[in-house]
């Protein structure tokens, strides 16, 4: 009931869902994986780019963590952008490094600290935690077998994550938000299927349809028994609170990651 709830919070500031998209890196942890044929920083970026109009068509407002491909934000900052935007969803966007293949949804499930920052909220964690197998089933339906399915995981099994609780980005999220490891680029399978155009656009085509099945979900929630009852766009205003701390680290999986 409670998740309900707070998946059915409505500012109707806007009447469209907001969703920001934060293709990973560069950040101050470097500038992520690389394959043999294609970086993480070229890849992610082309995906961003690609499901941006996907979204714009399919109705939502869009805002991005970044102008460029080789801008450098820290992780800190891109969570300030989905929080300044009120997101309904944070998607981060990463390629992984690792001795597995295949494609993994990342939520944080429990509260770390950085820099001096306890985060996020418990009601940042349950939402994300309650969209992601949404997102994730709707992704790895989309995709048709072309990744292998990695699941749905939480941030305590990532390198970082599982030394301060939670990915740094989340910590400093007061949106719900899910990491995508789209694919490992260090496996030569997944390497080749997200250097060509073909793969970007069906991962561009699987986020949105995982947007699409998550954000459903929120809208559905608002009728629910528990809910806010209240009509119009599914929004999340900030959910909790973190104090300021000072820029420092950010987070890394297999190799690099954030």
């Amino acid at each position: 009931m409670v998740a309900c709830a707070i998946l059915a919070a409505l500012l109707g500031a806007s009447p469209k869902p907001v969703v920001c998209l934060d293709p990973g890196h560069p950040s101050e942890v470097g500038r992520g994986a690389s394959g043999k044929r294609v970086t993480e920083l070229e890849v992610a970026w082309k995906v961003a780019l690609k499901l941006r109009p996907l979204l714009e068509k399919g109705g939502y407002t869009v805002v991005l963590t970044k102008s460029s491909q080789g801008q450098k934000m820290t992780n800190r900052r891109r969570a300030q952008i989905a929080n300044e935007a009120k997101a309904d969803l944070m998607l981060r966007l990463h390629l992984d490094a690792a001795k597995e293949s295949g494609l993994a949804t990342f939520y944080p499930a429990r509260e770390g600290r950085a820099q001096g920052v306890t985060g996020p909220s418990k009601a940042v964690r349950e939402a994300s935690k309650r969209l992601a197998p949404v997102f994730h089933k709707a992704v790895m339906e989309s995709l048709k077998g072309k990744l292998k399915d990695r699941g749905v995981r939480d941030e305590g099994q990532t390198t970082v994550g599982g030394k301060q609780g939670a990915l740094t980005g989340s910590i400093f999220s007061k949106v719900p938000v899910l990491l995508v490891e789209m694919a490992v680029i260090t496996n030569p399978n997944d390497e080749k299927f997200v250097a060509t155009n073909a793969g970007q656009n069906a991962l561009a085509e699987a986020l949105k349809a995982g947007v699409d099945a998550a954000l459903a979900k929120v809208r559905a929630g608002s009728k629910e028994p528990g809910s806010s009852g209240r009509k119009g766009t599914a929004r999340f205003e900030h959910l909790g609170t973190i104090a300021d701390g000072d820029d420092r680290s950010e987070d890394a999986f297999g190799v690099s990651n954030d």
